[in-house]
């Protein structure tokens, strides 16, 4: 008689001016330091998502800041760069390019509200039967043997889904029911 109702509503995301405005943030200072805390989306994006292919990421973007601020420390020029020196600003350069990149589409993909939802776990409620009532079952499929080609079963349009009834009108429903029994048996027993 009594259903497990609807399920519980989940809470509306936050407005998309926070995450705006935390992709602005972290960019900027990846992009202000030349590329030296482009490590910083990174680990932004693999601590929301919890993806472990994002902290693979977190990490390489880590170790090439660290390879480039290495090869322009032992660079030895004194007023320009020389060969590793260059090879150390290619590198910095080319990492805060590519991690600002990915921060951007990782991080809009993953608070996109249109993307897949995951599964809760609620399993919508199945349609009850009807009190007092038997189901009717539709006729029987016939399949008859033939020697002639059948042509393809026409497109059935499937049924528009049908909202849950609420719990009190299967309450009525039932209470209903049993006032018409007993009114059946007043009625033959007078």
């Amino acid at each position: 008689m009594h259903g497990h109702g609807y399920a519980p509503q989940q809470p509306p995301p936050p407005s998309g001016g926070t995450h705006v405005t935390l992709r602005v943030l972290f960019v900027v200072l990846a992009v202000v330091t030349c590329g030296l805390a482009a490590w910083g989306p990174m680990l932004r994006l693999a601590i929301v998502t919890r993806k472990s292919y994002d902290w693979v990421l977190f990490g390489i973007v880590a170790a090439l800041d660290v390879t480039a601020v290495v090869l322009i420390g032992v660079d030895p020029g004194a007023d320009e760069f020389q060969g590793p020196g260059n090879a150390g600003m290619v590198v910095l350069l080319s990492t805060l390019v590519a991690a600002v990149a990915y921060y951007l589409f990782a991080d809009i993909r993953h608070f996109s509200p249109f993307r897949r939802p995951q599964f809760t776990g609620y399993v919508p409620q199945q349609p009850q039967p009807t009190y007092g009532y038997p189901q009717q079952q539709g006729p029987a499929p016939v399949h008859l043997q033939s020697t002639q080609p059948h042509p393809p079963p026409a497109q059935q349009t499937p049924p528009p889904p049908t909202r849950p009834a609420p719990a009190r009108i299967h309450q009525v429903q039932a209470e209903l029911d049993e006032l018409s029994d007993y009114l059946r048996k007043q009625e033959g027993g007078s």
